[in-house]
């Protein structure tokens, strides 16, 4: 790897516990200030999905509509992004609280928690962009790398990714199932028979909720109410799409053959973790609605490290990536999502 030729593995390897020691740090520091604040962080999303709620069962004035869908999206993506995703990491399985646990939450989107724990927290965080077994590269329906070969339908993948964002949870559920390995043999009919039954369970209830009982609630403002919350789960398919794309796909963030994981040790995994990745620059309001993305660079280093300890070890990862002049890619949301869809656009070609 050109990235690390300047490297001995013996400065692989010091590079990797010097983070394994920031990681101990963190891990040793943790307490009521890191509790306190994801319970203020459920606390204000809940208050914040009540409140629009409350608000839209006056759906039929334009001021309530607007207000109430505001307040409903800025909920879902809270709940999606800074609570669901790393309580489903188990940032927070240290509190013992069984309320908020990886092995008891469960999220407000179609994809069942159990099934995205699988194909995110263990085949992409231990895969990170290693072709043939991260299967986050273009989610097994896009190009996002010139090493993966070139099929027609790719000419089609700058529309089906809009799709893909207006509707992500869904294609995440879909994408769950991990259809493609049926021809292979690697997974049987019945198996993804068994797992889309229970999309099928999550898939109801999210939509009789939405769509069907807290409209019915707004009475004569049902339609309104309906379009309220048919936009709220846009809104944050959208923003989660963005982000997530952000992390991995812009210019800067490389890719791995599967050669690169054999006799792979903890410095070289923390090297490929690093590469994969890219931050997005910002304040903390935009972390806290990213999930602490933003640092999508720390997360990958620390997946159960708790999001709000990101910002303030990111100083210090920088500064360890510059004294071992390894790169870290970080830059503002509007050219990280420029650079995602010119990668997009430009492999949807031969």
């Amino acid at each position: 790897m050109t990235a690390t030729a300047h490297l001995t593995l013996d400065d692989v390897e010091e590079f990797g516990r010097e983070l394994d020691k920031i990681r101990e740090e963190v891990l040793a520091d943790l307490g009521d200030r890191d509790a306190r604040y994801i319970r203020d962080v459920i606390a204000v999303q809940r208050r914040l999905e009540v409140g629009g709620r409350v608000m839209l069962l006056a759906s039929w004035l334009p001021p309530a509509w607007l207000a109430g869908t505001a307040a409903l999206a800025t909920a879902k993506i809270l709940e999606n992004m800074e609570i669901g995703h790393n309580v489903l990491h188990g940032q927070w399985d240290w509190m013992r609280d069984p309320k908020i646990h990886s092995t008891t939450w469960e999220w407000d989107i179609v994809c069942p928690a159990d099934l995205w724990k699988h194909s995110h927290n263990f085949v992409h965080h231990t895969w990170t962009n290693v072709l043939g077994k991260d299967r986050d590269i273009g989610y097994s329906a896009m190009r996002i790398t010139p090493e993966q070969d070139w099929r027609p339908i790719y000419l089609a993948q700058p529309f089906y990714n809009v799709l893909l964002a207006l509707f992500f949870e869904y294609g995440i559920a879909i994408y769950d199932l991990e259809l493609e390995r049926v021809p292979s043999g690697e997974k049987t009919p019945a198996d993804v028979l068994a797992q889309l039954g229970v999309v099928a369970r999550k898939v109801r209830r999210q939509v009789v909720k939405d769509y069907v009982a807290f409209p019915l609630l707004a009475g004569p403002a049902f339609l309104p109410a309906l379009l309220a919350n048919l936009t709220a789960n846009l809104a944050r398919n959208v923003w989660a799409h963005t982000i997530i794309f952000c992390g991995h796909f812009p210019a800067g963030a490389e890719f791995f053959t599967e050669d690169r994981l054999d006799g792979e040790t903890r410095g070289e995994w923390y090297v490929r973790q690093l590469l994969g990745s890219c931050n997005i620059d910002g304040g903390r309001l935009f972390h806290i609605m990213s999930g602490n993305l933003g640092h999508q660079i720390e997360h990958h280093l620390f997946p159960d490290l708790p999001s709000n300890r990101y910002a303030e070890i990111a100083p210090r990862v920088r500064a360890l990536c510059d004294r071992y002049g390894l790169a870290y890619t970080s830059d503002s949301l509007a050219r990280q999502v420029g650079s995602v869809w010119k990668r997009v656009l430009r492999l949807a070609l031969p």
